[in-house]
């Protein structure tokens, strides 16, 4: 069966993790959220790899745990409640073939609870250097109402001031669609 990705943000993100993670990969879901990219990637990576997911917010982790049980794959990942800025804590440098964010707030939940420009900024850094060569990093940036725009902000004046030579670093832009449209990035990381 042929994936499908849709042409927006999350879509786009999926089909660059889809080409770049490998059956027995070690991927990480940096804001798990209701676990739709844990599941995700759970596919991905296959019964020899394996997926660690975090969110901040209990409500999350229990819902993707409950996801991945439903779908029979949750032997491959493991789910935490933590800031996904210490997620230099689960994995050692250079050992993380994919890594994926959805900055904001969990969809339905507390809107209340959400990333930040500090601990999101901290965790992009924290991941750039768990992840292997080759391996790449992407990022949903949602904004708008009380918190999105300062990440968004902060986040978009971080990015170009990483290293070239060492990342590449694609942002996509919906320059015809109105709102607040997410914007991808693609991180990979050349050695």
């Amino acid at each position: 069966m042929k994936a499908e990705f849709p042409l927006n943000s999350l879509g786009l993100t999926h089909r660059v993790m889809a080409t770049h993670v490998k059956p027995g990969a070690f991927c990480i879901d940096a804001t798990a959220g209701k676990g739709r990219d844990t599941l995700f990637l759970c596919g991905l990576v296959g019964p020899t790899g394996r997926v660690l997911a975090m969110d901040i917010q209990a409500e999350a982790v229990a819902q993707t745990a409950a996801l991945l049980t439903e779908h029979g794959v949750a032997e491959r990942a493991r789910v935490v409640q933590v800031c996904h800025s210490r997620m230099g804590e689960y994995a050692a440098p250079e050992t993380v073939d994919g890594i994926m964010f959805n900055f904001g707030w969990l969809p339905g939940g507390d809107h209340t609870v959400f990333s930040g420009p500090d601990t999101s900024i901290a965790a992009v850094k924290a991941g750039l250097e768990l992840l292997k060569p080759g391996g790449v990093m992407t990022l949903c940036i949602y904004y708008g109402r009380e918190n999105g725009v300062a990440e968004r902000d902060a986040l978009l004046r971080f990015l170009p001031a990483l290293d070239n030579r060492r990342y590449t670093v694609i942002r996509g832009d919906f320059v015809n669609r109105t709102g607040d449209v997410p914007i991808p990035v693609c991180i990979v990381k050349e050695y």
